[in-house]
């Protein structure tokens, strides 16, 4: 006993990031969520005692546990169980129906299943199709399939689990958001999120005083991806529900919890800054992010204004980049409005054509990545793995262009892209242009079939509060503000843009819609 656990100390392993809080900062707050406060000691020795329950039922080193629930501090809990037996966590987003859910357990070979209680009926279903052997309810549960989380830890050993976890382990498998298709598992190490925690850390200026609240869901590698650093320095880090955003009830957790960093999809700073902000404690504030979709310029001007005292951040990158690759950050978010900004340590760029060749600055081309943190593989998928990885670099699917200062500023997914009549269209660069309209709250523009041009770019348009706004306006608005090709030759108005739980519009959705339509006609 206890070799294994004197080797784990030398490898950057994530259930040794909390272990080694807890013995120098024991009585330190390490997570909030609602009425509960752990301290490092009380969390780390919850995570102990939910490890070696596992480990009884035959948890093990590759082991995949599938982790579906609203956010709270027993998701935390579970990963952190997950990481210290050399288990596999796999976060599964909480708003995919169930036959997603199944592709998803299925597809990653996940044998445990630890979930919320609102999603009781799906695992009763998991248990009795034999997809999952053991069902683990997170609160209180009256049904013999199950097993309740907290009756399984009650009575465990805190001990540290004596199993060697090296940082080269699979520590997660992050499911795409499938915008594009079906989603895909990217296989995150130890070592991947170590190192991207560390970058997060040297960009964000985080130490032991900070503490972190985040819009995300922990299903999300942003929402996973913030709890980390924090725990990483000892600060302490505050859960939001994931029931639904509050602005106001958002608003009063940073304010009680004098939170120092924070993060929200562009969406739900629009809502924040919607608030009167005089009656919350906000002066400790030092970083304000941005993430998980490109934000609208009126959005991030809003920012701006509503935090004049604090650093605005746009935190970019990817799952498959564990996630951050760039950062702009402080005067260069006014200087370089629409930037997702510089490389961020420890990751290389370059910005390539189809041939993989190097394009001239200020051309467009798809941004490729090389580094610590390039995840390992599409699990189970070695065609999409070779095809995103070639020739070393991972081909992120973004297209970019970059200015002489080495800012570099998305134009749009690669797969998004419009070819109409031969020319390129960016739907990103006409959803800027018509969101200068004051009419527009929201707008996504996809392309669709065109008997002439084979493909032209139709608009989605929300309107601000039932404004009187007509297509051929839009269309108008758009010739003047663009090259006359650009312009959509279609606009629908709709209430809302369909969306994934981390706030990026679901594109693939709206084809649908237009699809849908066209079988009707």
């Amino acid at each position: 006993m206890g070799n294994f656990l004197e080797a784990s100390w030398r490898e950057l392993n994530l259930g040794e990031m909390l272990a080694r809080n807890a013995r120098k900062n024991p009585g330190k707050l390490a997570l909030v969520f609602e009425d509960t406060k752990l301290t490092y000691r009380m969390l780390n020795n919850r995570v102990n005692q939910l490890a070696n329950a596992l480990s009884k039922r035959n948890v093990k080193q590759g082991t995949k546990v599938a982790i579906m629930s609203y956010n709270s501090h027993r998701v935390v809990e579970s990963f952190f169980a997950c990481n210290k037996l050399g288990a596999v966590a796999v976060p599964v987003n909480f708003r995919l129906v169930e036959q997603e859910v199944q592709y998803i357990l299925s597809n990653s070979d996940s044998e445990v299943f630890i979930f919320g209680s609102q999603f009781s009926e799906l695992a009763e279903h998991l248990i009795a199709d034999g997809q999952v052997r053991n069902a683990i309810q997170m609160e209180e549960t009256t049904s013999s399939a199950f097993e309740d989380y907290e009756e399984i830890i009650a009575g465990e050993s805190i001990e540290e689990p004596d199993v060697f976890v090296s940082d080269g382990s699979d520590a997660f498998i992050m499911y795409t958001s499938g915008t594009t298709g079906r989603p895909k598992g990217a296989v995150l190490t130890h070592k991947n999120l170590w190192t991207n925690t560390t970058n997060w850390c040297m960009e964000m200026q985080v130490t032991s005083d900070s503490v972190w609240l985040s819009g995300l869901p922990l299903f999300h590698i942003g929402g996973l991806n913030g709890v980390l650093p924090f725990i990483f320095v000892g600060g302490t880090n505050v859960l939001t529900p994931s029931t639904g955003f509050d602005p106001v009830q958002t608003l009063e957790l940073i304010s009680e919890n004098l939170v120092t960093h924070c993060i929200f999809a562009p969406t739900q700073w629009q809502q924040i800054t919607e608030q009167d902000l005089s009656q919350y404690q906000l002066k400790q504030m030092k970083r304000a992010l941005w993430g998980a979709s490109i934000a609208p310029i009126p959005v991030i001007e809003g920012i701006l204004k509503a935090f004049p005292s604090v650093q605005v951040v746009n935190a970019f990158g990817q799952t498959e980049m564990s996630s951050n690759t760039c950062f702009l950050k402080g005067d260069d978010v006014k200087r370089k409005l629409g930037a997702v900004g510089l490389p961020c340590v420890n990751v290389e760029v370059r910005i390539v054509d189809d041939e993989d060749r190097d394009v001239q600055q200020g051309e467009v081309g798809e941004i490729v990545y090389k580094g610590p943190t390039v995840f390992k593989e599409y699990y189970k998928n070695p065609e999409a793995t070779a095809e995103a990885l070639q020739n070393g670099w991972f081909h992120s699917g973004d297209l970019v262009l970059q200015d002489e200062e080495g800012y570099i500023f998305i134009v749009d997914r690669k797969k998004d892209m419009i070819i109409s009549g031969g020319e390129n269209i960016y739907p990103a660069e006409v959803e800027q242009a018509i969101l200068k309209h004051p009419s527009v709250k929201e707008v996504s523009v996809v392309g669709v079939p065109h008997e002439k041009w084979v493909e032209t770019p139709r608009a989605y348009v929300v309107v601000k509060d039932n404004q009187p706004l007509t297509e051929e306006e839009i269309i108008k608005h758009c010739q003047n503000n663009l090259a006359s090709y650009k312009k959509p030759t279609s606009v629908v108005f709709i209430d809302e843009l369909p969306r994934n739980a981390a706030g990026k519009v679901l594109r693939r959705e709206l084809r649908e819609l237009d699809k849908i339509a066209n079988m009707v006609n």
